[in-house]
């Protein structure tokens, strides 16, 4: 092959490995930037316990909550779907309920989740209830990786 060939087709490997760590790095600054908020939580809200923590009835409640406000953006299963981010995100499951109450309460508008303040409070704890019982999702290899019953 002639050298200006092998030099061709050097650049256009690293010219493809390139957009392939830009792309992961964007994905990755994108996931950070989609939990950021929990973190804005303030100590007060945090700090606040679900007060129907122990209702048996709240979970179910909070599931037909969640299919009519949440599912359209999170995803039937509150893994992510087309604009709203998994819900089962360690990020989001080893938050407090508090901090996930006040993120519901005052949404986050940039990125197009709604304020849900007028939601009686009843039921933004009833929504705190379900997300917290999904637990953190399993990835793909860890299903496959399961025993199987």
């Amino acid at each position: 092959m002639k050298p200006a060939c092998l030099s061709l087709l050097a650049c256009a490997a690293l010219s493809a490995v390139s957009l392939a760590l830009a792309n992961e790095q964007k994905n990755w600054n994108e996931k950070a930037d989609a939990y950021a908020e929990l973190g804005k939580a303030p100590e007060k809200a945090r700090n606040r316990a679900n007060p129907l923590e122990n209702d048996p009835e709240a979970v179910a409640a909070g599931r037909l909550l969640f299919e009519d406000h949440c599912a359209e953006c999170h995803g039937d299963n509150a893994e992510g779907g087309k604009r709203g981010p998994s819900l089962r995100a360690p990020e989001v499951q080893n938050s407090t309920p508090g901090t996930i109450f006040w993120l519901l309460t005052n949404g986050v508008v940039r990125r197009g989740m709604p304020v849900w303040s007028r939601l009686p409070e009843p039921q933004r704890w009833q929504l705190v209830r379900y997300l917290k019982s999904l637990g953190i999702a399993q990835t793909t290899r860890e299903r496959e990786a399961a025993p199987k019953q």
